[in-house]
């Protein structure tokens, strides 16, 4: 959904579709629990076989990444997994990258092609941080507005990491590298938010997954298990 820059015609068709009452049920709810496993020779081989080298080596490092940050302290778990993906990753829109207007990519295929817009970012860093142990009560995919140095609001999503399920959110971005708590990130503004349990608006709780209506997160989701996520 992000762009950036932003257009008039892009500003315009996502204020569009934020208006529809019916936004809250097509946006993806992650169902993979904390204690997510990999199938490490199936992410290798996926790897190799549709991205070459290069996928490999990304694959490698995002394994790397898991295994040297499993036991860290949360806060660390955080920074590490913000860092790996704000470099290593480049933003560009599903146009530039998938030649589709909306395409909502797996971990594997952002880090494969170095390329993503902010849901592939936000939900790259969610995957990373279930595989890490954080259990999913405590992460939410936030949809947000964001304001950019003279331009307007803009659509984007950021991670949303909660202590506890009335904390106050440190916010993992793509835009800003500094993972900061949510009162600090004025040029922000939260629409809505979700995670594998269900969907929040307004701080509370509106319904749980909808998941059984989302084909393209159910195809997302088939892709993911694909590349080894059980």
């Amino acid at each position: 959904m992000c762009r950036a820059p932003p257009t008039d015609a892009h500003r315009a068709h996502w204020f569009r579709k934020a208006a529809a009452p019916l936004l809250a049920l097509l946006i993806l709810l992650f169902v993979y629990s904390a204690e997510s496993r990999i199938d490490r020779d199936l992410l290798r081989s996926q790897a190799q076989v549709r991205f070459g080298n290069p996928g490999l080596e990304a694959a490698l490092a995002w394994l790397r990444l898991i295994d040297g940050t499993g036991a860290s302290p949360i806060d660390e778990k955080l920074e590490k997994v913000n860092l790996f993906f704000n470099i290593r990753t480049q933003f560009r829109s599903d146009i530039q990258t998938w030649n589709q207007n909306e395409y909502w990519a797996t971990p594997l295929e952002t880090l494969a092609r170095a390329s993503g817009d902010c849901e592939d970012f936000a939900i790259a860093k969610y995957i990373s941080l279930l595989a890490l142990g954080v259990p999913q009560d405590q992460l939410r995919l936030i949809y947000v507005r964001a304001v950019l140095p003279g331009q307007a609001a803009q659509a984007h999503m950021v991670l949303g990491y909660y202590a506890n399920p009335n904390a106050e959110p440190k916010i993992l971005d793509n835009l800003n590298g500094q993972i900061l708590p949510a009162s600090q990130r004025g040029d922000l503004t939260p629409v809505f938010s979700f995670n594998g349990e269900g969907l929040w608006a307004g701080g509370i709780k509106a319904g749980s997954s909808p998941t059984a209506r989302l084909s393209r997160w159910r195809n997302v989701l088939a892709r993911i298990r694909q590349e080894g996520f059980q």
